[in-house]
């Protein structure tokens, strides 16, 4: 008499939140290698393992709206890396906030180029406005560390250039394999930060008031007193110039 075979692991019916969620990783993986228009339904049930009528249950409006669904699951996420307590110098904030984003890209990585990549057929008013919408809640987050909620144009121009260069940079990162490590992105984007405000500085009063309270707020040892210090071979060399 043979005995009963083991019985395999029992099956588990997803709840409405667990299938939705598995579909948009799942979007979110193949949106991010490829342009939406290339991407189909069939594609997108065949990565999370089921069927084409499934995904249209959970998203009737067809593909449209599950790569805007999937956007802005990714920017819902994203945004919620650049809350960060006003405590200790700014730009330790500032790195605190960057290592937040940077693991999300790392861990996320498809996630993040499908929302930030654009050139789409897909793309319309409402996935623009979710791009739009991460890139100002950094930006916003980024100025109230700097005490200007309301930044003139100079200020403002420069806060949304180095929000671009974060981006633009985070891109890159992926493309390179994550080189360098993420603790020396995070510095040089904190010291690319530092550079803006001071150049910037140079020629508009305001940012000049900012730059102000940022340094009174700075360590002697810190990250700014690093910079200079790391930079004196260089002012020096240009000396002549002066």
């Amino acid at each position: 008499m043979t005995s009963p075979a083991p019985a395999g692991p029992a099956y588990r019916r997803l709840s409405v939140e667990e299938r939705r969620a598995q579909l948009l990783v799942a979007a979110l993986g193949l949106f991010a290698h490829r342009p939406p228009e290339e991407v189909s339904l069939d594609d997108v049930a065949e990565a999370a393992g089921v069927s084409r009528p499934l995904v249209y249950r959970y998203f009737p409006g067809g593909k449209q709206q599950l790569y805007e669904a999937a956007l802005r699951s990714a920017a819902d996420r994203l945004e919620s890396c650049f809350a960060e307590p006003p405590e200790g110098p700014p730009t330790d904030r500032v790195a605190r906030v960057l290592d937040r984003y940077l693991r999300f890209v790392d861990e996320h990585d498809a996630g993040f180029s499908a929302l930030m990549r654009g050139g789409s057929v897909a793309e319309t008013s409402r996935t623009t406005a979710i791009v739009d919408e991460v890139r100002r809640a950094a930006a916003e987050q980024i100025l109230l560390h700097l005490g200007a909620s309301r930044p003139g144009p100079r200020l403002g121009m420069m806060v949304r250039t180095w929000i671009a260069a974060v981006e633009a940079s985070s891109l890159i990162w992926i493309d390179e394999d994550k080189a360098p490590p993420a603790a020396e992105l995070r510095d040089w984007l904190v010291d690319h930060l530092i550079g803006l405000l001071t150049v910037t500085a140079a020629s508009d009063e305001e940012t000049a008031a900012a730059v102000a309270d940022l340094l009174a707020e700075e360590t002697p040892d810190g990250r700014i007193a690093g910079l200079a210090h790391r930079l004196a071979p260089v002012a020096g060399g240009a000396a002549h110039l002066l």
